[in-house]
């Protein structure tokens, strides 16, 4: 059996348009030459979602087949499968190669075939499994292999000015999503009813903003009643009852860029006990969103947020880290662990950066005010302080629907 890869020419924009300029992604790829450079790399072997994205603007669907851009210092060309034919090619900025199924293995000889052999590659530690990294040192025979994963993570953690342009149309759409939920929920509606109202407003609207994007991945987690005690409990059936505490969470997905907007509610009334639990989390909200600025710290801000719950003896009722960066991330990739609002997190803010702040506090169920309590903005960072993104009202004074 022969053994068949082949080029397509390399997208262009007359053929379909980026998320983002070219010059954008040469930007992008020369910062990561700068870092290959630094490591005296020959070829870097991208194989994540989010940075095969991040660098060409392809998001891969892999369904059980390996995909991957290669970076040398004068070329990068996405590897594709065959099964998508030229899709690929025409949302990427670079050059794109097709391999088969027909032969096993195919995917690391068109790998090979743009890296060279013997040479020192980059990749990402923290995506390529082991049996993929054993199969690149068979193929690629390199003479060294180094994990750039936490380089690549530093350089996406500061967004250029188009980034931060298309994540602010990510923060209204996510609005208007929330918005659609708001006038859904009525007691006796189901939470994927509900979800699903959310769902379709945010998806027409991307559609109407960004008419040549991938219409993909949005969704809606929308919890009520107990449901609400994890902050990434799937959607159920359950019917919305008096009294619940609910939880909105909107992310709508634009070109691989994840943006969000999470609020608690309650349905119909909350009771003495809710409202002190809210309140004492929105009060954290307020304060997370007073310190975000450039210069200060993630653990500093952590440690400030940690001491607002002790003094009110709410501290063992955290369920994660304060927030997160924002970027070309989803639910099922991507993630840049470096800008996170956590103990050991040190990272210095600065301009270009985004983040959210999302105090989270979870009462058990045995408690009066049982449930999980959030609120989520997004924050742009300037040079001088902050920026909210986040337009829909949070709190009890808004959010007692019915």
């Amino acid at each position: 059996m022969t053994t068949r890869i082949e080029f397509y020419p390399p997208a262009t924009t007359t053929d379909f348009i980026l998320p983002f300029t070219e010059q954008e992604y040469q930007d992008r790829l020369a910062g990561l030459r700068t870092i290959m450079q630094q490591h005296e790399l020959t070829a870097v072997v991208l194989t994540s979602m989010h940075c095969i994205g991040y660098y060409t603007g392809f998001l891969y669907c892999a369904f059980g087949r390996p995909y991957a851009c290669v970076v040398t210092l004068d070329n990068a060309v996405t590897i594709s499968a065959g099964i998508d034919a030229d899709q690929p090619a025409r949302r990427s900025v670079t050059e794109n190669l097709v391999y088969t199924d027909w032969q096993r293995n195919n995917y690391w000889r068109a790998v090979k075939s743009v890296s060279g052999s013997q040479g020192s590659v980059g990749i990402e530690g923290d995506h390529l499994n082991l049996q993929q990294l054993d199969l690149l040192k068979q193929f690629l025979k390199p003479a060294n292999v180094v994990d750039i994963a936490a380089d690549l993570m530093q350089q996406r953690m500061v967004k250029s000015a188009e980034e931060i342009t298309l994540i602010r149309e990510g923060a209204r759409i996510a609005d208007i999503g929330a918005y659609a939920i708001k006038d859904a929920i009525k007691t006796g509606t189901r939470e994927i009813d509900v979800a699903m109202a959310g769902r379709d407003a945010m998806e027409l609207a991307i559609a109407d903003a960004f008419p040549d994007s991938e219409l993909r991945d949005t969704w809606v987690w929308f919890q009520s009643g107990l449901n609400t005690d994890g902050a990434h409990n799937p959607v159920t059936a359950r019917k919305i009852q008096h009294g619940d505490i609910l939880s909105l969470n909107t992310f709508p997905m634009i070109n691989g860029y994840y943006t969000a907007l999470e609020r608690t509610l309650f349905a119909g009334s909350a009771n003495a006990e809710s409202l002190k639990y809210w309140q004492a989390n929105v009060g954290a909200h307020e304060l997370g969103l007073s310190l975000i600025k450039p210069g200060a710290s993630c653990a500093d801000i952590c440690a400030r947020i940690n001491e607002y719950f002790e003094e009110r003896d709410l501290l063992q009722y955290r369920s994660f880290g304060y927030g997160h960066s924002f970027g070309i991330l989803s639910h099922y990739y991507g993630r840049e662990a470096g800008l996170e609002f956590r103990e050991d997190i040190d990272t210095v803010l600065q301009a270009g950066m985004v983040v959210s702040m999302e105090p989270m506090i979870t009462i058990p169920p045995h408690l009066p005010g049982a449930g999980g309590y959030r609120e989520h903005d997004i924050l742009v960072i300037s040079d001088t302080g902050s920026e909210n993104i986040s337009g829909f009202p949070y709190g009890p004074e808004h959010n007692i629907i019915g």
